[in-house]
C-alpha cells in the first residue's frame, strides 16, 4: 500500500491555516443518514434541515463559484496505488496507461451508444465531465475494492484527483451518475447517498427524467438496464436461491410473469432480521439493472441500500423528492 501523501488528505501546507469553510463538519456527515428503528423508517426534521444548508452550500462551492467544480467530500482514508489515465472511455470506466480497465465503484453512469444504439441521455456529458475534471495524462490515485475485480476482469477503485478530489462525489453532484451498491464494496456508500440526494433535490441532469421513478406499472416489458422502478409489494415468495419481492401483475399476466425484485439467499446477511417480509403491502423504490429472466422482468437486489422504502401513506408520485433507505 502507497503512502497517502497530505495533499490527499486535503492537508497541504499553505503558510497558513485552512479555511475551515471548506469542511464539512462531520455531524453534517453522521447525520444525513436514514434511521432504522422497530423495522420502521423515519427522518427528522434536523436531518432535512441541515442536510438542505449544506446542499446550498455545495452547489455553490461545486458548480457556480470560482472554485474548480469538483465536489469536497467523501475524501479517502487511504490510497492504495497510483496511475496515469490514458483514455476516458465513459463515465464510470477509465483505460489506465498500462491497460487496466478501472470501474468506479459507487455510481453508474448512463450508458455510451455502441454498435449502433443510440446514448443514454447525459451519457457523452458524464464522459466529457470526466475529461474535464482529468485532464490529459492524469495521475489519480485508487482506493480498491473488497472485491478488487468485476466479472468483466476490471478493477473496481475509488477514483480521486492528485489533490484528494473524489471523482465520484463530482458526478453525483453534478446529476450526472446515481449512487449504486455492490457488496461487499460498501465504502463511502452515505457519502455518495448523500451527494446523490443534493442532485436529487435540485432536480439536476439524470434526475429530470432517465433515473427518475419510473412505476412498475407503465413500465414497457422491452426495458433493459440500470433503472429505478417503483411500486408496491404484494406478495414475498421463496425459491431454492432467492427471496423474491412481487410486484402487481398486469391484466392478462400469469404467475412468474411481470416485474419482481430477487434477493440471493447468499446476499441475506446484508438485510435486517425480518426486513424482506415486512415489506409486503409497502411501497419502495428499487435500484438496479433491469433484465428478461423467461418471461419476467427481474432487478437483482443485493443490500438494503438499493431500495427506497416509503411510510405508509406516502405516495409513490414522490419518490424523486425523498430518499427514505433503510
Amino acid at each position: 500500500m502507497l503512502p497517502v501523501s497530505p495533499v490527499l488528505h486535503g492537508q497541504a501546507e499553505t503558510g497558513r491555516q485552512r479555511r475551515p469553510r471548506r469542511q464539512v463538519p462531520s455531524e453534517v456527515r453522521q447525520e444525513i443518514s436514514i434511521l432504522y428503528s422497530d423495522h420502521g423508517i423515519r427522518v427528522t426534521d434536523r436531518v432535512r434541515r441541515k442536510a438542505s444548508q449544506w446542499g446550498a452550500f455545495f452547489v455553490c462551492v461545486g458548480l457556480f463559484c470560482a472554485l474548480p467544480a469538483w465536489a469536497r467530500d467523501c475524501p479517502t482514508d487511504r490510497v492504495d496505488e497510483r496511475a496515469v489515465v490514458a483514455q476516458v472511455i465513459d463515465g464510470d470506466t477509465l483505460r489506465l496507461r498500462d491497460g487496466r480497465l478501472v470501474r468506479l465503484i459507487g455510481i453508474n453512469t448512463p450508458e455510451i451508444g455502441r454498435d449502433g444504439r443510440p446514448s443514454e441521455p447525459f451519457a457523452e456529458q458524464a464522459r466529457d465531465a470526466v475529461q474535464r475534471m482529468l485532464g490529459r495524462n492524469a495521475v489519480v490515485g485508487l482506493r480498491l475494492g473488497a472485491e478488487p475485480r468485476d466479472r468483466h476482469g476490471r478493477l473496481l477503485a475509488h477514483v480521486y484527483h492528485a489533490d484528494g478530489r473524489s471523482l465520484e462525489a463530482a458526478l453525483l453532484t453534478r446529476g450526472l451518475a446515481a449512487q449504486i451498491v455492490v457488496p461487499p464494496n460498501l465504502y463511502g456508500l452515505d457519502c455518495y447517498r448523500a451527494a446523490e440526494q443534493v442532485a436529487r433535490d435540485h432536480g439536476r441532469g439524470v434526475w429530470r427524467a432517465l433515473y427518475r421513478p419510473q412505476a412498475v406499472e407503465s413500465l414497457p416489458r422491452s426495458t433493459r438496464g440500470f433503472r429505478l422502478i417503483s411500486g408496491r409489494i404484494t406478495s414475498v415468495g421463496d425459491s431454492k436461491y432467492s427471496v423474491w419481492l412481487n410486484f402487481p401483475r398486469k391484466p392478462g399476466e400469469r404467475k412468474r410473469e411481470g416485474v419482481a425484485l430477487r434477493i440471493p439467499r447468499k446476499d441475506l446477511a446484508n438485510f435486517p432480521r425480518g426486513f424482506l417480509r415486512e415489506l409486503r403491502g409497502r411501497q419502495v423504490v428499487a435500484r438496479g439493472w433491469l433484465f428478461r429472466h423467461k418471461k419476467q422482468l427481474v432487478m437483482v437486489v443485493r443490500h438494503p441500500a438499493a431500495l427506497e422504502v416509503r411510510p405508509a401513506g406516502m405516495r409513490v408520485a414522490a419518490a424523486d423528492r425523498h430518499s427514505l433507505n433503510p
